[in-house]
């Protein structure tokens, strides 16, 4: 058997990321989340609930490009006004997301980089609704490519969602709903189980070492039990061959197999 992909292997983590027996909409923003929020629904977590990305639920994941006979038939209507009411607000919602900029407190951006907010050196998607849904509703992270581009010394740029910051929270405000879970990239999966919510790794990809996570990092990680990253089985890999029948993932994470390991 060819061996799994880094790909692929990021998407069994990002799976275990959206892992609930409770009924919550998961949504994966990506290729790799969402193949990855589709095999938790088929596999560990079938109480999960799906969107077609438009506005209809769906009780079967939509595999990435399915149109017409391919696309599964909708079980409800679920227009973006109402999404909010039923799943963001209520914290029945848990999204998987990648950010331009992570910074030691989880706060992340996605709007704009370097120069000042009047006038950035670089202008990107801006907010969007991200400081609602980091207040509301658990978020994870994906990250192809683990650098200190991306992990930033200091904080980031501009602050486009809530994390662990205290400078950041006002006196009085309600803070509860914040609940970052992981972050999975290339090179490891982290999370935020740390002293007070610090950024730790928990395990790390085949042939990864520690010491490499941390060099790619701007700030100190923590470290917990680590563990090797598993790889998907046979079976794993058929459910993720359907979910992405034309190879998206591939265009994501091109390094084919993951680092330590060969193809047979």
């Amino acid at each position: 058997m060819t061996q799994p992909s880094l790909a692929e292997l990021c998407i069994l983590a990002c799976s275990e990321a959206f892992r609930t027996d409770r009924e919550i909409v998961a949504t994966g923003i990506g290729p790799v989340p969402r193949i990855a929020a589709g095999l938790a629904k088929l596999t560990h977590s079938p109480g999960l609930m799906m969107t077609d990305g438009e506005a209809f639920l769906v009780e079967q994941p939509v595999p990435i490009g399915a149109t017409g006979a391919d696309r599964p038939q909708p079980a409800g209507y679920l227009p973006f006004s109402q999404f909010f009411d039923a799943a963001v607000w209520s914290g029945r919602r848990h999204a998987m997301v990648t950010p331009t900029q992570i910074d030691r407190f989880g706060q992340t951006n996605l709007s704009a980089l370097g120069g000042t907010h009047r006038q950035p050196k670089i202008q990107m998607l801006g907010v969007r609704g991200f400081p609602g849904n980091s207040i509301y509703h658990p978020n994870s992270m994906f990250v192809p490519v683990h650098s200190t581009r991306v992990f930033v010394e200091g904080e980031v740029d501009m602050v486009s969602s809530a994390g662990y910051n205290p400078a950041r929270r006002r006196p009085n405000g309600n803070y509860s709903g914040v609940d970052l879970r992981q972050i999975i990239t290339n090179l490891c999966v982290m999370d935020f189980g740390g002293t007070d919510h610090a950024i730790r790794v928990v395990s790390l990809h085949p042939g990864v070492t520690f010491d490499a996570v941390q060099a790619a990092t701007g700030f100190e990680l923590q470290k917990g039990d680590l563990t090797e990253t598993p790889l998907p089985d046979a079976e794993t890999l058929a459910i993720i061959d359907r979910l992405d029948p034309k190879g998206a993932r591939a265009r994501v994470l091109k390094d084919n197999p993951p680092a330590g390991r060969s193809a047979a």
